[in-house]
């Protein structure tokens, strides 16, 4: 059996790791790191593993099969899989699920796009265990299995610069449902229309939320079929959203747990994931986030939405090809006091601001540095106001990743000297 891997990065070398750990007599594997899908030549080979950026529709080859870690992940997973997909929350979603189990007692592998490679766990992987899966789109692309519980969060337009449209993203994304039976379950935000109608398509068990029959809320509490799970302020994480998260998380782990005390104890112990709405320092009574993993506006949107004080919001970055609309008319009318545009999309931005009427805003473009953007946003934040770093968009423009743009976000917050001092 000779096997080509394409793409040589996470997930790319956990599938090269786990390939060549089982590999029998006579089997090969090559790694394939720069190529052109148009010119490459896979003649001579049995099998591809397709990295999640490569599109199985680029792959061409009589009798050739085309798998990825993670169609190779569901084939050969001895225990339960709960996925989760969606624009965004998912990661966070993710990580609730997991406390919780775990709060239980269970034993939990959280892999996938939250950046531990399936396959680096899956020996490990027992049968009585529970795996937490985040699903992307392009983990999804060509699944041909579905998850027992597949959790599907917010969706909104996203990575149209890679998919063919918007269609062709929610097709992907509705593979978490498509092979499940009626002995598995859907659970989906109901105010959310895309994640309903992937809920439609499932054979499985739906459980939408909030609902009253199922997960809901209501001012002081999180509730399951109006029983008192636990309070509001077990929850660690800020933000409307990350309620709604909770409700995810909740109703996927019904189907293991009633205890209402592994509810409180295990959202209470998680406190957020990385470059996810965390507060990184107050200085002069100005409160500076970092949410650097908004790489969508709807997850801007939220932010502004969710909180109440003045804010300067910094926006800007790669363009995915979302549409910005929504964003501009949230920065419009929720409370922003200065808005500080950054990265290739910033003078598209910028032109959309004015034609609204918008004028409090600073357009640093790519040009800049993040010590200069968080040394704008000091300036022009008063006592009292929130700085979030919220971007709504990719961030290859000027970062390594979304990761490096909260690292260099949070060393420069974490620079600044009080103007008393």
């Amino acid at each position: 059996m000779k096997t080509a891997v394409l793409g040589y990065g996470i997930e790319g070398k956990s599938a090269e790791r786990y390939l060549k750990k089982h590999a029998l007599a006579g089997d090969s594997v090559e790694v394939f790191d720069e190529f052109d899908m148009n010119t490459l030549d896979l003649s001579g080979f049995d099998t591809v593993v397709r990295s999640p950026s490569v599109s199985p529709l680029l792959i061409k080859g009589n009798g050739l099969e085309v798998t990825s870690s993670t169609k190779i992940f569901f084939n050969k997973c001895p225990a339960p899989i709960i996925g989760v997909t969606g624009t965004k929350g998912k990661g966070t979603t993710c990580s609730l699920i997991a406390s919780i189990l775990r709060a239980a007692g269970r034993t939990v592998h959280l892999v996938g796009n939250i950046g531990v490679p399936a396959l680096d766990e899956l020996d490990k992987v027992a049968a009585d265990d529970i795996v937490v899966y985040e699903l992307s789109s392009f983990q999804l692309w060509d699944l041909d299995k579905s998850p027992h519980i597949a959790v599907v969060v917010h969706i909104e337009p996203d990575h149209l610069n890679v998919h063919s449209d918007y269609d062709e993203y929610i097709d992907a994304k509705a593979n978490i449902v498509k092979y499940q039976s009626v002995n598995d379950f859907v659970v989906y935000d109901s105010t959310n229309s895309e994640s309903v109608k992937i809920a439609e398509k499932s054979a499985a068990k739906k459980l939408p939320y909030p609902s009253k029959e199922y997960a809901s809320f209501d001012d002081f509490n999180l509730l399951f079929s109006e029983q008192v799970i636990c309070s509001i302020s077990d929850l660690k994480v800020p933000g409307e959203y990350n309620k709604m998260n909770a409700l995810a998380a909740i109703s996927a782990a019904w189907q293991y747990t009633k205890n209402p005390a592994d509810y409180q104890k295990g959202l209470s112990s998680f406190t957020g994931l990385p470059h996810r709405i965390n507060l990184v320092r107050e200085v002069d009574g100005v409160k500076y986030y970092d949410n650097s993993i908004s790489t969508v506006p709807g997850s801007a949107v939220a932010d502004i939405e969710s909180f109440k004080e003045p804010k300067v919001m910094i926006i800007g970055g790669s363009d995915k090809g979302a549409d910005m609309s929504a964003l501009v008319q949230a920065i419009k009318g929720g409370g922003v006091r200065q808005t500080i545009l950054i990265g290739q999309s910033a003078d598209g931005l910028e032109k959309q601001l004015e034609s609204v009427g918008v004028e409090n805003f600073i357009n640093l473009g790519v040009d800049t540095s993040m010590n200069e953007i968080v040394r704008w946003a000091a300036d022009s934040a008063e006592p009292g106001d929130v700085v979030i770093l919220s971007p709504a968009h990719a961030s290859f423009d000027m970062f390594k990743s979304y990761s490096d743009r909260g690292d260099q976000f949070v060393t420069a917050v974490q620079a600044l000297s009080t103007k008393n001092a």
